[in-house]
């Protein structure tokens, strides 16, 4: 896949099958649209075909339209770049632009955004949009002005039904809602795969080794990335090619007085230095909510049970 970070920077000789939108979480309602740009070829005779004449193309933004259109915007993302990137990646997307997302752009008009970006720069033959899509200054033109901009200037639009997206119904803000929430069963249907969280390991205050549950701490540098809420969580790495399960704990460690969010994994018979390394999270199901207990000991004793309690649920899936 080829990364541009802006529309300037784009530049081929081919026609582009064409889809946009933020895509955050990549989830099985954009998952719908992603693969028709890649599936989907116009009428075409099988030597162009054979020749590659048209590339797939996805146009997203960073940053997300709403931090900067609305002024006291607080929405954490599902997806860091990076994270977005591997998933389109993974779906067989051809071409990804990620342009930044600032009021000049947004000033645009639709006219504007149609030939001088689909049509001049992208060299557009289809787009394929959801039945609701929205675009130019203030999101004033809808789908039936691109589909006349479409005979203008010469490009197909498809449209994603109603009924198409009805029979997921699925958003981001559910997802979103969902994981809040802690329920990582309605957050990783909806995704289609498990949520995951990518950062370094760094050092913590090393209690868990004192009490048999040595801990890597993960540190995520995107303030943007949204946290789960605080709990107890079985979770999944891939750590040097192998498969490993552990348990997750999110929150401020009450029980000895902790004064900032941490997020700590305890891993399955598992023993390596992972200081420095960069890992990602699958987070399968959560346990419990975060509690403060009374002595250690106590911890210690909750952890043991959170453990079978892990293993057991693993073993059944």
């Amino acid at each position: 896949m080829k990364i541009f970070y802006s529309i300037n920077d784009f530049s081929s000789t081919k026609k582009t099958i064409l889809t946009l939108g933020t895509f955050d979480g990549v989830h099985i309602g954009h998952k719908k649209i992603l693969k028709k740009i890649t599936q989907s070829r116009p009428d075409i005779s099988e030597s162009e075909t054979e020749n590659q004449q048209y590339e797939s193309l996805v146009l997203t933004f960073f940053p997300h339209p709403r931090m900067v259109l609305q002024e006291h915007s607080d929405i954490k993302l599902l997806n860091t770049i990076d994270e977005k990137i591997d998933l389109l990646e993974k779906i067989g997307v051809e071409n990804l632009v990620i342009h930044p997302f600032d009021e000049t752009f947004s000033r645009l008009t639709a006219e504007e955004f149609v030939s001088t970006i689909l049509v001049d720069r992208f060299h557009i033959q289809k787009i394929i949009i959801g039945h609701d899509h929205r675009f130019g200054r203030n999101r004033t033109a809808n789908i039936d002005d691109l589909i006349a901009f479409g005979k203008e200037y010469g490009f197909e639009v498809e449209q994603i039904s109603v009924q198409e997206i009805n029979d997921i119904s699925v958003s981001s803000t559910k997802i979103r809602n969902a994981l809040l929430e802690g329920n990582m069963a309605l957050a990783n249907e909806y995704l289609g795969y498990d949520y995951f969280l990518t950062g370094t390991i760094i050092k913590g205050k090393q209690l868990g080794r004192t009490i048999g549950f040595p801990t890597a701490n993960l540190k995520i540098k995107e303030n943007y990335k949204l946290i789960p809420q605080n709990g107890v969580y079985i979770v999944k790495s891939t750590i040097d090619g192998l498969t490993v399960f552990g348990m997750m704990n999110i929150g401020f460690n009450p029980t000895v007085d902790g004064q900032q969010q941490s997020i700590e994994i305890h891993y399955f018979d598992f023993n390596a230095d992972l200081y420095n390394q960069k890992i990602s999270v699958s987070i399968l199901y959560r346990i419990r909510s975060e509690q403060k207990f009374e002595s250690v000991n106590l911890l210690k004793a909750q952890l043991e049970i959170d453990k079978k309690t892990a293993w057991s649920y693993l073993n059944k899936v």
